[in-house]
């Protein structure tokens, strides 16, 4: 059996949800967004203090305040204080934020579900399965 160049697989992969994300960034800028801030966008239902965004999604604290003060000028988030703990903000999307969000991630679906079609039902499920497992 060949020993798997795991350097290899991550550059397959990193080339192809970067090619998914340049493919879908002109219709981001039309939102009013992009990829890192549509991304934040997504976690915040979930994730509504910007420590734990930061976290999940992996960026530093600085480019999550960034992407946040920015998005808060730009409508689509609003910021209030929490009220367990009045020293933290806790952040909401605002109802353009949220259709906004909705379709950018749509867009995305909608882009790497075109390369996933390429695979067999079987091999999409195996797929999911695989990075489950991954991450």
């Amino acid at each position: 059996m060949a020993k798997i160049d795991a350097a290899k697989i991550w550059s397959l992969n990193y080339r192809l949800l970067l090619s998914v994300i340049t493919s879908v960034t002109p219709a981001l800028g039309k939102l009013g967004l992009d990829s890192k801030e549509l991304f934040v966008l997504a976690e915040v239902d979930e994730h509504p203090y910007p420590a734990e965004l930061a976290a999940k999604l992996c960026m530093p604290r600085p480019t999550i305040t960034t992407n946040v003060k920015r998005l808060e000028a730009a409508g689509f988030l609003r910021r209030e204080i929490d009220t367990e703990d009045l020293r933290r903000h806790r952040l909401l999307l605002t109802p353009s934020g949220r259709k906004a969000m909705n379709t950018g991630v749509a867009l995305l679906s909608e882009a790497f579900g075109a390369r996933l079609s390429r695979l067999s039902a079987a091999q999409q499920s195996e797929l999911n399965h695989l990075l489950e497992e991954l991450e």
